[in-house]
């Protein structure tokens, strides 16, 4: 947006132009008064406790372009420009819209319960092989991350690739709104924020906004013979299913640097949406996934750590425990802490987690936190149960033995990237 003036991004964010005047555009935009460079456009978004809006004097001192803020913040402004907003929040994603128009790139969506994070990672790789491609940093899929991605995407993008999150019924369509998606890619359809949308139907239908935000003529990418998302599917747009019987049912010459099944699924729709946007990978892709999804650290002793600490629910952690029993060669351990948000039956789901790992002859589990404590029984082996992540990481060094294999894996909240860092730091002093 360099070149845009003053009243053009007024114009195009919804905004009030109230002072100041420049001969250019922002150069970045940002959120984090803290974060203010010169050139930039700060936008003060309301939160639970504070108003951003108040470090618009601060962020105009550090020198940036302008602020874009709620009304009575800045008054009298000589030093930048001063836009006004009723709601900053959707001021930023028009914005967003408006510069994914003067950019001209295709965009693919990217949601699902699980996976949608690697298939991004995934997918801009596959692109980047044949196109400039802006993809999601890590997580940044909410309504605020997913426009400050697009604003951050430079002239001359050819693809965005967005990564669409949601906590509630109605996110996914206000991203679709933003994102104005050529592509939409559904991973999966499983029981993830059971706790706030009641059934696996109603998931469904949230992640299907991402079919109802295409344009006609679009794609839709979905899993082959997802009985969920049939009622959601357009006649004007394009359906590739990806998967066993579907459209898109291997890899051909891709080579890809993992071996597991569910990461090669994810690689299968990855495919579906590059081939979608005229890409047709080949070889061997390159891919730097995002933290903590499922990396696997070699550490002296020999010790393997399967670091997927990110997320949890039952469908990654099944998916994580048959990787476990896939690629480990001595002894399996499992951390597997709470899944959150899985409603009245999160008890039920836990303890199928228990038999599941029993069935791929996990040898210890460690439980972390009250709900994961159920997997106890139904596992039957040799198990550890602790309260948090803490306690965890001061156990899990002091049972694991040479040519072990551990998996670490459980919702965000549970904080359990603590025991990969344990056995980091104990492996680096032995």
């Amino acid at each position: 947006m360099r070149a845009w003036p003053p009243d053009r991004v007024a114009e195009a964010a919804g905004a009030r132009l109230v002072a100041g005047a420049a001969a250019g555009g922002p150069e970045r935009v940002t959120i984090d008064s803290r974060d203010v460079r010169a050139g930039d456009l700060f936008v003060g978004l309301r939160g639970a406790n504070v108003d951003g809006g108040a470090f618009a004097c601060q962020a105009l001192d550090a020198g940036a372009w302008g602020v874009l803020v709620g009304p009575g913040h800045v008054s009298g402004a000589d030093r930048g420009v001063v836009l006004e907003a009723d709601d900053p929040l959707a001021a930023l994603g028009a914005l967003a819209r408006a510069w994914r128009r003067a950019l001209g790139a295709q965009v693919i969506g990217v949601t699902g319960s699980t996976g949608k994070t690697s298939t991004k990672d995934l997918l801009a790789a596959m692109v980047a092989t044949a196109r400039r491609v802006t993809a999601t940093a890590q997580n940044l899929n909410t309504e605020i991350g997913l426009p400050l991605t697009i604003l951050g995407a430079p002239e001359g993008t050819e693809v965005l690739v967005l990564e669409m999150a949601m906590r509630g019924a109605g996110q996914i369509g206000e991203l679709g709104a933003i994102a104005e998606p050529d592509v939409g890619v559904i991973t999966n359809i499983g029981p993830v924020h059971l706790e706030h949308l009641g059934t696996l139907e109603a998931i469904a239908a949230e992640k299907a906004a991402l079919i109802a935000a295409l344009r006609p003529g679009g794609t839709a990418v979905v899993p082959a013979a997802e009985p969920l998302l049939a009622p959601h599917l357009r006649a004007d747009v394009r359906i590739v299913t990806f998967g066993p019987g579907g459209d898109v049912a291997d890899l051909g010459d891709v080579e890809l640097p993992f071996t597991s099944a569910h990461m090669r699924r994810n690689a299968l729709a990855a495919l579906a949406a590059a081939r979608a946007v005229g890409v047709e990978p080949h070889g061997r892709i390159d891919v730097r996934l995002s933290a903590r999804r499922g990396q696997q650290i070699e550490l002296p002793g020999p010790l393997i750590v399967l670091d997927d600490c990110y997320n949890a629910n039952p469908m990654s952690m099944r998916a994580a425990l048959d990787e476990l029993a896939a690629t480990a060669g001595g002894r399996r351990v499992a951390v597997l802490g709470d899944m959150l948000e899985l409603g009245p039956d999160e008890r039920r789901f836990h303890e199928e987690i228990g038999a599941h790992a029993a069935a791929r002859d996990v040898d210890v589990l460690v439980t972390v936190g009250p709900r994961a404590a159920h997997m106890a029984g139904p596992f039957g082996g040799e198990t550890h149960a602790v309260a948090d992540a803490a306690a965890a990481a001061d156990l899990v060094p002091g049972i694991v033995q040479p040519g072990d294999t551990v998996l670490v894996k459980a919702s965000r909240g549970v904080g359990l990237e603590a025991v990969t860092e344990a056995l980091q730091a104990t492996a680096a002093t032995t």
